[in-house]
């Protein structure tokens, strides 16, 4: 077998990269010939020498483009600000290579190679190249900024003007914008674009405008004096119209921003207790057409029932057997919304009511122990407990059919919490009250050992 045969020492105008587009591959000499990496001259950024640009600064904010390998460190993987090179011919990002010295390596980290010399030499030709290619894109991105907040402004003037189908289309590319450029995002937050959009928000406003309108309110930072303006009551009755009729994008966005509206607000009784309101989220959740709806949807029911006077009316929709029936299906994500919902919801004497009238309710929530988290099995404890309290003669046979016992014993026996431990001995022995101990062991299908 030939033995491995490391490059040997290269010149920086030996060395060669693709710069996109095609797969070109260009030697570096040609590269500053033809201007394609910046050489010849300094480039102007801006009205600023490219030279006084921060390097590391240009970096941060180009972090997602694609740069090409030659200017990225081999040790860290990141682009060089201060590269050097090794007696190797290989170049590396300068505080990196003498990291690797100071560890007590005198090898060339890339081919291993003895160094025959340990001095690392400037690159600077590969320095200068870094700086003008990444100052060019630099120079291109503030560009587009600019033009985009150029933009944004003409349609906040535009929007202060029109009407009817040229509003509708005016909001819609002022979408756009927001959605794709944060820079966009900020000119319009900073020229009293949240206010002008929020005016459009009326009982007569089409659903066309508002959908536009509110897919794009939702991209924005809101400040208090913003989300109080749009928690009016015409405003939100129409967001509640939209969620209830709108397509699934403005469905979703009508439920974005009604939580962001709810969040750490002591809410109005009859806006949170929207029937409408919470009979569109349950539509929203349970369509399984378009399950991105389901974590905004279990979201904001969970805003919801945070406020303690709007529960029973949460409960009188229908909400407990509905979000049972999810509970299989969910992520885990979704999984601790959803029991959250139904935990809050057994605070009620009618919660505790419709979780026991749900068949589904003990054999769902008993597979959840000791399966997902252990919050989603603390909540799913809480459920089971108020259940089984409520009616332990119906409820606790059931569970113990369920597999109830053998699971409460994994969760005395696990590293959970201490009170998680206690509930799930407290609700083991309430299980076994209407059982005789040999009756009891054979139910639960328990081995000699956990006996």
């Amino acid at each position: 077998m030939p033995m491995y045969q490391p490059p040997g020492p290269r010149r920086v105008g030996d060395l060669k990269f693709d710069v996109g587009g095609g797969g070109q591959v260009l030697d570096l000499e040609t590269a500053v010939k033809d201007g394609i990496l910046g050489g010849g001259g300094l480039l102007v950024c801006g009205g600023v020498a490219a030279e006084k640009l921060d390097l590391k600064k240009m970096i941060e904010e180009l972090e997602s483009i694609e740069i090409p390998s030659v200017f990225i460190c081999p040790i860290s993987l990141e682009p060089m600000q201060d590269p050097v090179t090794l007696c190797t011919g290989q170049t590396y990002e300068r505080s990196n290579i003498l990291k690797w010295f100071n560890l007590g390596h005198y090898t060339c980290p890339t081919t291993m190679q003895e160094l025959w010399d340990d001095s690392v030499t400037p690159n600077k030709t590969l320095h200068q190249l870094i700086h003008s290619w990444f100052s060019q894109k630099y120079s291109a991105m503030k560009k587009r900024s600019e033009d985009v907040q150029g933009r944004a402004l003409e349609i906040l003037e535009t929007l202060k003007k029109v009407k009817g189908q040229a509003r509708v289309q005016a909001l819609k590319e002022l979408r756009q914008v927001v959605t794709a450029h944060s820079s966009a995002k900020n000119t319009v937050v900073d020229n009293g674009g949240i206010a002008l959009i929020s005016s459009l928000l009326g009982p007569f406003t089409s659903h066309a405008v508002g959908s536009e309108a509110i897919g794009t309110l939702v991209h924005l930072d809101l400040s208090s004096e913003s989300k109080t303006s749009l928690m009016q009551p015409a405003k939100i009755s129409l967001m509640v119209d939209m969620l209830n009729e709108g397509s699934i994008e403005t469905k979703i966005n009508c439920t974005k921003l009604i939580d962001v509206l709810m969040e750490g607000k002591d809410l109005e009784s009859e806006i949170a207790s929207s029937l409408s309101l919470v009979v569109g989220l349950l539509r929203l959740v349970k369509d399984k057409r378009h399950s991105k709806g389901v974590l905004p949807g279990l979201s904001l029911l969970k805003t919801i029932c945070s406020h303690e006077s709007v529960r029973s009316s949460v409960v009188s929709v229908g909400t407990v057997p509905q979000v049972v029936e999810l509970l299989p299906s969910l992520n885990h994500e979704c999984l601790e919304l959803a029991l959250h919902i139904l935990e809050v919801l057994s605070t009620l004497q009618e919660g505790r009511e419709a979780l026991r009238c749900c068949a589904k309710t003990i054999p769902s929530v008993v597979a959840l122990l000791m399966k997902v988290s252990e919050t989603c099995t603390q909540l799913a404890l809480s459920i089971l407990w108020a259940v089984c309290k409520l009616a332990p003669d119906e409820c606790a046979s059931v569970a113990v059919e369920a597999g109830l016992a053998a699971k409460l014993l994994l969760v005395i026996q696990s590293g959970c919490n201490p009170t998680l431990k206690q509930r799930a001995a407290e609700l083991l022995k309430l299980c076994s009250l209407n059982y005789t101990t040999t009756t009891f062991i054979s139910k639960c299908k328990l081995t000699r050992t956990i006996q």
